[in-house]
C-alpha cells in the first residue's frame, strides 16, 4: 500500500468517527473517495465533510466494506445470518440435554510413549537391558528389571514406570492390559575431556549420552488368549516371543538397588543385640 493510500484511509476513519457523533451518513461520499482511489487522485478532507448527508443511516462497516478497507471475511454483526464462530481456545463442554449425536467420542490412543533423554551411560550397555523387556507385559518387565545386577535396569524401570502412569492417567488405558511394544535407544551427545598420563602425556577420554524410548499399547485379544494358553502347557518349549509373553515366575521379587548386604544386617543385628 502506498503513502497517500495509507493517508486516504487515515482521513476515512476520521470521518467515519465523525459521522458516527453525528449519526448518519451517505454512500456518494464514499462512491466519489473510491472513484478518485482507482483514478488515482486524492480526495481532500473538505469534500468528504461537506458531502455528509443526514437522511440516510447506515453502519459504518458497510461503508468500510465499500471502500474495500476489511478484511475478506463478511462481517455480519447484527444480521440474522449471523452464526457464531467457535474459537480452537475454547475447550469443548457437551451439552447437558442429553443428546448423544452432537457429543465428541473420545477416542484413546493406540500407542503411549515415554523419553529420557540424558541418560549418562553408552547406548550399548542400556539397549542390553532394553532388550530384554521387548514385547513383555508391563507388570512382568517390571518385575524382571528389580532383580536385575545391571545398573542400567533402574532407569529402564523407571522409564517403563513412566510410561504407564502417562497411559493410565492421561489416556485413560488399563494398567493390566500394556504390553511394552517398543524399546529403543538412541546415541545422544558424546562428550570429550581430558586424559591425564605420566612423563607429561594426555588422552582422550568419551564419556557417552543416551536417550532411551518406550512405547506401550494394550494386549489385544488374540494375545490373551495365547497367554493363557502358554500358562496351561508348562513343559512345551517355547520360542523367544512366548517367553517374553510368559516368563519365568521368579522366587525374589525385592529391587536390588533396595536390598541390604550381609554386611549392613549384621551391623544393625549387633547394634540391636
Amino acid at each position: 500500500m502506498a503513502g497517500w493510500q495509507r493517508h486516504l484511509q487515515s482521513l476515512v476513519r476520521q470521518v467515519a468517527k465523525r459521522s458516527e457523533c453525528c449519526g448518519s451518513a451517505s454512500f456518494s461520499t464514499f462512491n466519489r473517495a473510491q472513484a478518485s482511489l482507482v483514478s488515482g487522485e486524492v480526495p481532500s478532507l473538505s469534500t468528504l465533510r461537506n458531502s455528509l448527508c443526514p437522511t440516510i443511516s447506515r453502519p459504518m462497516y458497510l461503508y468500510l466494506q465499500k471502500m474495500e478497507f476489511t478484511s475478506s471475511r463478511s462481517l455480519l454483526a447484527e444480521s440474522s445470518e449471523a452464526t457464531p464462530i467457535s474459537s480452537p481456545l475454547i475447550p469443548y463442554i457437551p451439552s447437558s440435554t442429553g443428546n448423544t449425536e452432537t457429543q465428541k467420542a473420545i477416542t484413546k490412543p493406540s500407542t503411549v510413549q515415554a523419553i529420557l533423554k540424558g541418560i549418562k551411560q553408552s547406548p550399548k550397555k542400556v539397549n542390553l537391558v532394553a532388550a530384554l523387556v521387548r514385547g513383555m507385559r508391563v507388570e512382568d518387565a517390571l518385575l524382571q528389571l528389580q532383580v536385575r545386577v545391571k545398573r542400567a535396569a533402574k532407569t529402564v524401570y523407571q522409564v517403563i514406570h513412566s510410561a504407564r502412569a502417562n497411559a493410565t492417567h492421561n489416556h485413560g488405558l488399563d494398567p493390566d492390559r500394556l504390553l511394552v511394544a517398543e524399546a529403543f535407544v538412541g546415541k545422544g551427545l558424546f562428550k570429550k575431556r581430558i586424559s591425564y598420563h605420566a612423563k607429561g602425556k594426555c588422552g582422550i577420554k568419551v564419556r557417552p549420552e543416551c536417550r532411551l524410548t518406550v512405547v506401550i499399547r494394550e494386549i489385544t485379544a488374540e494375545e490373551e488368549a495365547e497367554i493363557a494358553r502358554l500358562k496351561v502347557h508348562n513343559f512345551k518349549k517355547k520360542t523367544k516371543r512366548e517367553i517374553r509373553l510368559v516368563p519365568h515366575k521368579l522366587i525374589e521379587t525385592t529391587p536390588i538397588w533396595g536390598r541390604k548386604s550381609k554386611r549392613s544386617n549384621q551391623d544393625s543385628n549387633a547394634v540391636a543385640a
